[in-house]
């Protein structure tokens, strides 16, 4: 403002128009710096902004290079040479001498590898891990089963004959030194359907710090020639790079059963099958610690050479339990029960009569508690349990009943 445009004001008017001027520059001021403060802070959003989007451009850019670079064709070394190249055979077929790139250390490499190859000079350009079936990666227990020896009744003999065939060889190994033996391979488990034999590998499971390998003998039984085999080898390939391990093949009978001479190529494959796995059990190549515990429920169908000392070594029978194991095992069941007064484990072993198993005792248990929910009470009495043993006992002979009629027009 110019000295022509300021207010004809003398003293306290003029003083006051000042001191309202000071006030609106200071407002003025305030306002001028709140505005560049939101500058700044949208300066420094919008460089972040362009630094991410950078980030973000480079990353796509890199996964376009990616998606044009050619494929790369997977094959296996067969030899190494002395001038650092290497005899290698392609996913196509053919064999091939080929350089290796710079970055790949040769040391390394060693015949079986599976490597990848460029596509133009087919030159080695990188190591790939083993090549394992997705269904031998899943055969591998992570979580141990909450099954203890303390849960399983009246099989003490079979419970010290398994540790001393599959726990001491990995816990003491020197004792097997000292004596001047080699510890038992493999340890069969048959018996009746229901003694246990399962719930014997699930404590095993649980108490061995070795990693515990699980599979059923019918998962083995393939479509395609070889398949099987294959299936086989890659199980043990992973038991020994995991060892010391246990391998639990149930339903052994399922790709054990006696050879024939077979009528159909479905036969032959599980007979090949078979073969693999009797190669695999004691052939040339050396198994390592890798332990074998197998459960069938018809032994008589095994082929005679399974059952030869060196493949298992131990055949332990799970058989049907008597009265003293009954009674063990009704103990075991109710000791997480809410139970009535009066409650007799030795009354309902007796009960539950000589065929009855662990697989039946437990059925019981379990219905007995529906029978107490039934009534709309939270514990069992005595009569609960003689209706279960009744309605098992009815089912099981009809089962019988059954077999014998499927027998009969078979």
């Amino acid at each position: 403002m110019t000295e022509e445009n300021l207010p004809d004001l003398q003293g306290e008017d003029y003083q006051a128009y000042l001191l309202d001027r000071v006030k609106h520059l200071e407002e003025r001021n305030s306002q001028l710096r709140e505005q560049k403060r939101r500058l700044e802070t949208q300066y420094r959003n919008a460089e972040n902004d362009r630094q991410r989007l950078s980030r973000e451009i480079k990353h796509l850019k890199a996964e376009m290079e990616k998606l044009k670079s050619p494929p790369l064709i997977v094959g296996y070394v067969k030899d190494v040479l002395e001038d650092g190249r290497v005899v290698l055979k392609s996913s196509t077929g053919p064999h091939f001498v080929v350089h290796v790139a710079d970055f790949i250390d040769r040391t390394t490499l060693k015949p079986g590898d599976r490597v990848s190859l460029n596509q133009q000079s087919l030159s080695v350009v990188g190591v790939l891990p083993s090549s394992l079936d997705p269904a031998v990666y899943g055969a591998e227990v992570i979580d141990a089963p909450g099954i203890s020896y303390a849960d399983i009744g009246g099989m003490k003999d079979q419970i010290r004959e398994i540790r001393e065939a599959v726990e001491l060889p990995m816990t003491k190994p020197e004792l097997f030194a000292k004596v001047g033996i080699d510890p038992p391979k493999g340890v069969l488990l048959h018996g009746p359907p229901g003694t246990g034999k399962t719930l014997l590998a699930k404590a095993v499971a649980h108490h061995t710090d070795a990693t515990f390998i699980k599979l059923a003998g019918s998962e083995l039984v393939q479509k395609y020639i070889g398949e099987g085999a294959r299936l086989v080898r890659e199980l043990f390939q992973m038991a020994r790079e995991k060892a010391p391990s246990v391998l639990f093949i149930d339903e052994l009978d399922a790709i054990g059963a006696s050879r024939y001479e077979a009528s159909t190529s479905g036969d032959r494959e599980v007979q090949r099958t078979l073969m693999q796995l009797l190669s695999e059990m004691d052939g040339f190549s050396p198994r390592g610690d890798v332990k074998i515990i197998a459960a069938t429920n018809r032994p008589d169908m095994l082929d005679s050479a399974l059952l030869r000392p060196g493949r298992f070594d131990r055949i332990i029978e799970v058989p049907t339990p008597d009265l003293a194991s009954r009674k063990e095992i009704f103990q075991i069941h109710l000791r997480r029960m809410n139970l009535d007064t009066g409650i007799d484990a030795a009354r309902l072993a007796i009960e539950i009569g000589d065929q009855g198993t662990g697989a039946d005792i437990k059925a019981v248990c379990t219905e007995a508690g529906m029978f107490a929910i039934r009534d709309d009470r939270d514990y069992v009495t005595m009569e609960d349990f003689r209706q279960a043993i009744r309605k098992q006992i009815g089912q099981r002979i009809a089962s019988s009943e059954q077999l014998s009629k499927d027998q009969a027009f078979a």
